[in-house]
């Protein structure tokens, strides 16, 4: 069987798969109770009937914490994380530190040069001796602060609030890991991961399959 023909054959198989509607929500629901979703989860609970794992009341520390880290308030976050889980920060050191160079970014963000070189040089300058990762990490930020516009040197990326959600993800996840009520990870991220392996390994073989090529909306490629 040639590859057209190998390519054709996926694509019946993939029309003939069939999947409950009720697993799709409860991937659903898995993804909105994980990264802390309240609002969105009570209105999909509402509307598909899919009762949500834990009770939804429990987001409400997590979406705190979440939202003070998106606003640029980190030193908010940290302290409420240590009344949350008090021992959480010191367990995981270099969560702590990406907290912190957090909110040394803020503080360069707002301009505040000498308050952040005593930051860094006072309170993260040590995690930066014994690992040469926070060490990298570090330098990157301090680096922002040899530019007068921050914002257009090439260390730009830690000013985007997509840095913000990251940091925020990563604290999200590491609290429910302590709080052993969810996996580390939504369900649909790591299925996601799987169809990601798996056209890489298609392409290492050179298997002609159509590409999905957004993620977003589930599209494929145009056929040949």
């Amino acid at each position: 069987m040639n590859d057209k023909d190998n390519s054709k054959d996926w694509e019946e198989q993939l029309k003939d798969f069939y999947i409950k509607q009720d697993d799709l929500n409860r991937l659903i629901m898995d993804y909105l109770v994980n990264e802390g979703f309240k609002e969105a989860a009570e209105k999909f609970q509402e509307e598909s009937g899919i009762i949500s794992p834990v009770d939804l009341s429990t987001l409400d520390n997590r979406i705190m914490i979440r939202e003070s880290i998106n606003a640029g308030r980190i030193q908010d976050s940290i302290s409420l994380v240590n009344q949350l889980h008090p021992e959480l920060l010191d367990n995981d050191r270099y969560l702590y530190f990406h907290l912190q160079q957090l909110h040394l970014i803020e503080l360069i963000r707002d301009g505040k040069v000498e308050e952040a070189l005593r930051f860094a040089q006072n309170k993260i300058a040590e995690a930066g001796e014994t690992n040469p990762e926070v060490l990298n990490e570090l330098e990157r930020t301090l680096a922002l602060l040899a530019f007068e516009k921050p914002e257009s040197s090439p260390f730009s990326d830690l000013l985007e609030t997509t840095h913000r959600q990251k940091i925020a993800s990563e604290l999200n996840a590491a609290i429910l890991r302590m709080e052993h009520k969810q996996s580390q990870n939504p369900r649909i991220q790591n299925l996601l991961k799987c169809l990601l392996w798996t056209e890489s390994q298609l392409e290492k073989k050179n298997i002609k399959y159509r590409k999905m090529t957004d993620l977003a909306s589930a599209s494929f490629e145009p056929k040949n």
